[in-house]
């Protein structure tokens, strides 16, 4: 854990009692965030997760500040990173909330903000060598709504889905919609491949809006990979030659196993190598 964290701007111990026990993120889960991969000791991608940030704080109603501006975060992070002296990989999680206690009527819709880094081994991405073991979580569903998409911290459902992955001695956990088809895992989205070709659930089906899931999407339309987002019912995991998972901390995570099924990783490999390539190339570190 980093030895200092950002509350509202000014850079705190990490230890420090900075919330109070009515603070509505605890309370309530009244907040969104983001959480970044840091690259060569910088925000990766940081451009797509301020835009998300703002989708959520609106989608949430609350007051977006004038002041939440990707450069404005982009100094409080570097600002941190720097006092953590962060030169290589980590994570960093932004989180908003509501400002206010009271029941469930907030106060206010004015936000406050919390950074906090993390160190890593890694900078760049490293696929797992050794396949995840799957399965589905069917004990609750998704919901397909507005908030559907964001990053909120009222983040029981995954919570509950790490808990039955624990018990049944699993990697990660496949989850639905209410229509039963798959849609993401615990804290990643999921993509299927099948005769060379890309398939994961278009948003709209209850999937998060992943960062990483956009980056996919792009780098293999640059690499002439076809995607195609549609509906994944849960044969489709058992007819697919390669299943990977995604998100900006971990990377890609391929699949090895799911019931009886073994799958390949040869899609995997080539996508870590040219995700890493594309970030080299872009600069992506930097805010545009």
């Amino acid at each position: 854990m980093s030895a200092l964290v950002n509350y509202n701007g000014k850079l705190e111990n990490a230890g420090a009692p900075l919330l109070k026990v009515d603070n509505r993120g605890f309370r309530f889960g009244d907040s969104t965030f983001e959480t970044i991969r840091i690259f060569n000791g910088s925000p990766l991608f940081l451009n797509d997760h301020i835009n998300r940030l703002k989708q959520g704080i609106l989608a949430l109603k609350m007051e977006l500040s004038e002041q939440y501006s990707t450069a404005f975060f982009f100094e409080q992070i570097e600002n941190l990173i720097k006092a953590n002296a962060l030169t290589g990989g980590g994570r960093l999680r932004l989180t908003v909330f509501r400002n206010g206690n009271s029941g469930y009527t907030p106060q206010t819709n004015s936000t406050s903000y919390l950074i906090e880094t993390y160190p890593i081994e890694e900078n760049e991405y490293v696929l797992n060598q050794k396949g995840y073991n799957i399965d589905i979580y069917n004990e609750v569903k998704k919901q397909q709504n507005t908030l559907s998409s964001i990053k909120s911290g009222n983040s029981i459902l995954y919570v509950m889905a790490a808990v039955y992955k624990t018990g049944k001695g699993l990697d990660d956990c496949v989850l639905m919609n209410t229509k039963g088809d798959v849609i993401e895992s615990i804290n990643s989205n999921i993509f299927a491949v099948k005769n060379g070709v890309l398939y994961t659930p278009p948003v709209a089906e209850g999937c998060v809006d992943g960062i990483l899931r956009k980056k996919i999407i792009e780098v293999a339309f640059k690499n002439r990979i076809a995607v195609y987002e549609i509906n994944l019912a849960q044969s489709v995991l058992l007819s697919a030659d390669e299943l990977f998972l995604t998100n900006v901390i971990g990377g890609l995570r391929w699949v090895g196993a799911y019931k009886n099924k073994r799958y390949f990783n040869t899609t995997s490999k080539l996508l870590t190598a040219k995700l890493n390539e594309y970030i080299s190339a872009k600069k992506e570190s930097l805010p545009e």
